[in-house]
């Protein structure tokens, strides 16, 4: 299966230049800046699964007392790491006596036990699903925002394709990035249920990190494709998707969400998506896959850095970095407005 970084040109019937520009096709630029930010506006509104009454279905809180990282700082001097069986803590629960009166089961499928039972027996407007939320493993802008550093990343580099050495448009993963996403198919995921859908942003980090996280899933479970679970949109090249065309070349096996535009109408060169839309976009992120996922209890998404702190956000849960190439889990609770 080809990646994205090595979509061979004779295959495509073009120049590697024009495959480049086909790649990374640059979006509509306005030239008055008080178009600009209208029609950004309205592009932003119509393009992010963009009804605003979509985000009112569901009110999502993320439970505690189940894992570990309740206790996590909420500093960016930490980083949330991948733990063992993710972090469960040894606990009971009120399921426990009728589904494991020897006490033979393991921690994880009392768990899960108990999650089932509570969707089996709740209210009929609440859903409990457990997310298996994987940071992308290391990209090659993430080297070179460390090289150079934050401030210096946002205000010059970060508008840029790449230093003449290296191209971080729609960025890649390093050799190291690799072995991270590996790693969490041997190790992150190896002793937990299995996610029962699969989820991934389009930027190609998130492509392959999926591909490679859930290789022994994939003749079973199709990642289903979603702009929503993109990184915050514009001015950062890094964050800019390829054309869905390419993206279906190099990823043959993953399904991609409908509506998914051809080029990338979501990210534009002048304005970076605030953090309120962000947020926006992951609550309504959130209200699609509560509605198409009835029965699914275990879901994964493969995301960025700030797209977890949105979900993090939109959950009420507390803003914690995650490391590069991490599994972070996060019990929600999804109540029904029928009002």
């Amino acid at each position: 299966m080809a990646e994205l970084g090595d979509v061979p040109v004779a295959s495509v019937g073009v120049s590697e230049s024009s495959l480049n520009r086909m790649i990374l096709r640059p979006s509509l630029t306005f030239c008055l800046a008080g178009v600009v930010g209208v029609l950004s506006f309205i592009v932003y509104r119509r393009t992010t699964m963009g009804e605003e009454s979509q985000s009112t279905n569901w009110r999502f809180a993320a439970q505690k007392g189940f894992f570990s990282h309740d206790y996590d700082p909420e500093s960016w001097d930490f980083r949330a790491t991948t733990r063992p069986y993710l972090g469960l803590l040894e606990r009971e629960y009120p399921t426990d006596a009728a589904f494991d009166p020897g006490r033979e089961k393991t921690q994880w499928q009392r768990f899960e036990h108990y999650v089932r039972e509570l969707n089996s027996n709740g209210l009929a407007n609440q859903k409990y699903k457990v997310f298996y939320i994987v940071r992308h493993g290391q990209g090659v802008h993430n080297v070179k925002e460390k090289e150079v550093g934050r401030e210096e990343w946002d205000r010059h580099w970060s508008k840029l394709s790449g230093d003449g050495t290296t191209l971080w448009e729609d960025a890649e993963l390093t050799e190291y990035g690799e072995q991270q996403a590996r790693e969490i198919s041997t190790s992150g995921l190896a002793d937990v249920s299995p996610p029962e859908a699969i989820y991934t942003s389009p930027l190609r980090r998130c492509l392959r990190t999926t591909q490679l996280a859930f290789a022994p899933l994939l003749d079973t479970t199709i990642p289903l494709i979603k702009e929503n679970l993109r990184e915050r949109l514009g001015v950062h090249t890094c964050d800019r998707r390829s054309s869905k065309s390419i993206i279906a070349f190099a990823f043959p096996s993953f399904a991609i969400e409908p509506g998914f535009t051809e080029d990338d109408e979501l990210w534009n060169p002048d304005r970076r998506e605030t953090i309120e839309e962000h947020m926006l976009r992951s609550t309504n992120l959130l209200n699609e896959i509560f509605d198409e996922q009835n029965e699914s209890i275990f879901i994964s998404l493969t995301v960025h850095s700030g797209a977890i702190m949105s979900l993090f956000g939109a959950t009420g849960w507390k803003k914690i970095p995650v490391a590069a190439g991490a599994v972070y889990p996060l019990l929600l609770l999804a109540e029904k407005d029928n009002r």
